[in-house]
C-alpha cells in the first residue's frame, strides 16, 4: 500500500490519536541499540538474518511482527533466502516474480504495508507464504534485498514506517558501505557552511549558540533567520541518529526554512510545507525535529515546535515549557502545526537545545535531565550573563557532569536573552 493510500485512508475515519513526539525518538533509539550488536557481521546475509530475528523478537509487542522472510533478487524473480518466526510455511527457495504489483510498488517505494483487502495481492502467491497482512521494505543497491515481516493485529502504519525506514536506513549504510571518509569530510564542510558565522545583531537582545557533533558530522543544526530589523527567526534541528544522513538531512531542513520563512508567510504553512517536503525526501533517515522561533522587537515570540524537545522560558523566575505546534517533521504529510506564543520581558531568557544535552550521561549512565539544564540558566540568569557566557557556562556544567563519558548524540544549545533595561542615572 502506498503512503498516499495510507493517508487517504485515515480521512476517511477519524483520525488516530498522535502518539507524544517522544515516541519516535524512542523507538529510533531501541532499533539503534538493537541493530547495533549486529554491526560487527561482516556477511550481508547473516546481517540481515540478526536483523530479522530482531525485528520479530524485540517488536512483535510493539508492531505486532510475528514473523519475516527475506528475500534475494535472481534475474527476474525475488528468492525466499531466510525465514524466521511464524513463517515456516513459506519454503525456502519460494520465488515471486518481480512483474508482481506489490513488489513493483514496493521497489518504487521503498517501503510498503499491504492487507489482503488491498488492490494488487494475490492470494495465490500470499497463500503459498502463509501471509494475509505485511510490511516490506527493501535495502541494498538496486534493491537486490526485500525483508519482509508478518503482522499479526491491528497495523500501526504511522510507527510501523517509521521502524521500518529506520532499519531501512541502517542496514543500507552496512551493505552499500557509505561511510567514506572523503565523503564525510566533504558533508562536514557543508555542515560548517550552513552553521551561522557570527552572532546575530538584534536590537534589545542577546543571542548566542553552539552545536557539538557526536561524529565528524552530526544530525544537529541551528540558525539564525533575520526577517527584518524588527523581527529574527531562530531554528534548531535534529535529525534521527547522527552522522552523514543525519547531517545532511538537517542540512536540507535549514535550507528548508530558509526559503520558505519570509516576511509575508505565516509560520505554520512554512513549516506545514517543509513537513511535506521532508516526507517526500529520498534521505532514509526522513525523520526530524525543529523548533523554530521569531523574536519581534517587542518582545512577542512566536514559536512552531514541531517534536522537539521544550524550549525552557524564564520568566520572573519560573519556567515554562514551550510545547505548543505538532509532530516530527517527515512521517505523516498530512499532519498539522499550531503555533505558540511568549512575550519576552527584559531580564527573560529562552534556551532551545537538542535532547542530546538533556539526555547526556555521566559515568554511570544517569543523565544531565532538564532539571539540571534548568538550574544551570537559572544561575546565568541571576549571574546577569550575557548569552554566550551563559552556553559557555551550561557546556562547562555539563562537561563536568559528564567526567569525560563517551556521547553518542549531538548537543546543541541556542540562548536568546532579553537584555535588562538600563537604569537611569540617580538624581543628586
Amino acid at each position: 500500500m502506498s503512503p498516499a493510500r495510507i493517508t487517504r485512508r485515515r480521512h476517511q475515519h477519524a483520525p488516530p490519536q498522535a502518539r507524544p513526539p517522544s515516541d519516535y525518538k524512542a523507538l529510533y533509539r531501541k532499533l539503534e541499540a538493537t541493530l547495533a550488536r549486529i554491526e560487527q557481521i561482516d556477511d550481508t546475509t547473516l546481517a540481515l538474518h540478526a536483523c530479522l530475528r530482531s525485528l520479530v523478537d524485540n517488536f512483535h509487542a510493539d508492531l505486532g511482527f510475528v514473523g519475516g522472510r527475506i528475500y534475494e533478487r535472481e534475474s527476474d524473480h525475488y528468492v525466499l533466502k531466510l525465514r524466521y518466526g511464524r513463517s515456516k510455511r513459506a519454503p525456502i527457495g519460494y520465488r515471486i516474480p518481480i512483474t508482481y504489483e506489490p513488489i513493483q510498488t514496493l521497489v518504487r517505494r521503498g517501503l510498503l504495508i499491504m492487507r489482503r483487502t488491498d488492490p494488487g495481492f494475490d492470494e495465490t502467491i500470499e497463500g503459498a507464504i502463509g501471509v494475509s497482512k505485511f510490511a516490506a521494505f527493501c535495502v541494498g543497491d538496486d534493491s537486490r534485498y526485500i525483508v519482509s515481516m508478518t503482522i499479526k493485529g491491528p497495523i500501526d502504519e504511522e510507527h510501523t514506517l517509521y521502524a521500518l525506514n529506520g532499519v531501512r536506513h541502517i542496514i543500507n549504510m552496512k551493505v552499500r558501505h557509505s561511510r567514506l571518509h572523503d565523503s564525510i569530510l566533504e558533508a562536514r564542510e557543508i555542515q560548517l557552511s550552513i552553521l551561522p558565522e557570527a552572532t546575530p545583531e538584534f536590537a534589545g537582545f542577546d543571542i548566542h549558540g553552539v552545536s557539538y557533533p557526536a561524529d565528524i558530522v552530526g544530525g544537529d543544526l541551528f540558525d539564525y533567520l533575520p526577517q527584518s530589523n524588527r523581527r529574527i527567526g531562530v531554528a534548531v534541528a535534529d535529525a534521527s541518529g547522527h552522522g552523514l544522513p543525519a547531517a545532511l538531512q538537517a542540512r536540507d531542513v535549514i535550507t528548508g526554512i530558509r526559503m520558505g520563512i519570509g516576511e509575508d508567510l505565516k509560520i505554520v504553512s512554512a513549516i506545514e510545507r517543509l513537513n511535506r517536503v521532508i516526507h517526500r525526501s529520498s534521505l532514509a533517515s526522513r525523520f526530524v525535529s525543529l523548533f523554530y522561533g521569531e523574536i519581534e522587537s517587542n518582545g512577542n515570540f512566536i514559536y512552531c515546535n514541531a517534536g522537539h524537545p521544550p524550549a525552557l522560558f524564564l520568566h520572573a523566575g519560573s519556567f515554562t515549557e514551550l510545547t505548543q505546534g505538532g509532530v516530527v517533521l517527515g512521517p505523516n504529510p498530512a499532519a498539522s502545526y499550531e503555533r505558540g506564543f511568549a512575550v519576552l520581558a527584559p531580564g527573560d531568557y529562552v534556551a532551545m537545545y537538542t535532547d542530546g544535552v538533556t539526555e547526556a550521561v555521566d559515568p554511570l549512565d544517569r543523565e544531565y535531565g532538564t532539571s539540571r539544564l534548568k538550574s544551570a540558566i537559572r544561575r546565568c540568569a541571576a549571574g546577569g550573563l550575557s548569552a554566550q557566557a551563559s552556553v559557555n557556562s551550561i557546556f562547562a556544567d555539563l562537561d563536568a557532569y559528564c567526567r569525560g563519558t563517551h556521547q553518542g548524540d549531538d548537543r546543541t544549545l541556542v540562548i536568546v536573552r532579553r537584555m535588562p533595561r538600563a537604569r537611569s542615572p540617580e538624581k543628586p
